[in-house]
């Protein structure tokens, strides 16, 4: 059995169960126990504070685990990032006080800036060359600037509603973060095996995300170049209509290429055109 450790509440925690669900494992944990056993598939969940996880996972009391990139990079634990997995995705900046006359990072010299990821922000600033001191405090730090313990903080920033709120303006993005799925540099084979599993299993949700599934008719003059449009995993599958000269396509497009192909299949003469999601993609 693999034990998968993942934050035991908040928007990761439903993300990551949700991902688990959709991989068609099933996690009962109605009252929210420190662990549970999914009823499917030989995996055990640990539920944790998301800045725990590394070092639990580092140590093997978890196998794997499921947190932020910024957790990562914080705790600087010896484990594996093996997959990103594209949720939970967040950028951590740093801000200041709305009436600061903001120019460039020179501003943060001989300042003091309040943060719960010190070892993230000492990497940035010594890359860029500037000296700060660094207030390390737990929490909501954007209060910081606010009750005179700092000049700016540095944090994760989602909406930016929280700094509006605190009189707080985002002034330098310092990086980018996703969850991803970590593992020990140590795993038993049986729990290499049943990682590769999951995987498998992520995988084609991720893909099924990615993409849809679209059905259309075309005159067979048009299949061609309609075709080219629709790669599809290999090709296109291509049935004859009843009525003569024409032909229903089955492919697949991506996502992000929707609106863009579906004006292209108008102009060549595509009718009937129906759009569908995708719940598992196997390549």
């Amino acid at each position: 059995m693999i034990k998968i450790a993942i934050q035991k509440n908040g928007r990761l925690s439903d993300l990551s169960l949700a991902l688990l669900k959709n991989c068609g494992i099933n996690t009962p944990n109605g009252d929210r126990k420190l662990k549970s056993k999914a009823d499917n598939f030989p995996l055990e969940i640990l539920y944790l504070r998301d800045d725990d996880i590394p070092e639990y996972v580092e140590k093997g009391v978890a196998d794997i685990g499921i947190i932020g990139e910024n957790e990562v990079w914080e705790k600087a634990k010896d484990i594996e990032v093996v997959k990103q997995l594209g949720f939970a995705k967040c950028k951590m900046a740093l801000a200041v006080s709305k009436e600061e006359e903001y120019e460039n990072l020179q501003w943060f010299n001989n300042k003091t800036i309040a943060t719960s990821y010190p070892r993230i922000l000492n990497k940035f600033l010594v890359e860029n060359g500037i000296s700060s001191n660094i207030e390390v405090i737990s929490g909501s730090v954007e209060i910081a600037p606010g009750i005179g313990l700092a000049q700016g903080i540095f944090d994760i920033v989602s909406t930016g509603s929280t700094l509006i709120m605190n009189g707080l303006k985002e002034v330098e993005t310092v990086c980018k973060s996703e969850a991803v799925l970590v593992a020990n540099k140590n795993l038993s084979e049986e729990n290499k095996t049943l990682l590769q599993k999951l995987l498998f299993r992520i995988e084609a949700v991720q893909k099924a995300n990615k993409s849809k599934y679209i059905l259309l008719n075309a005159p067979k003059d048009k299949v061609e170049a309609i075709s080219k449009l629709l790669p599809s995993m290999k090709s296109p599958t291509i049935l004859p209509l009843l009525q003569e000269g024409w032909c229903s396509l089955h492919s697949v497009i991506n996502e992000e290429d929707f609106w863009e192909v579906i004006e292209q299949l108008k102009n060549l003469g595509a009718e009937g055109i129906l759009v569908i999601p995708i719940e598992k993609m196997i390549t």
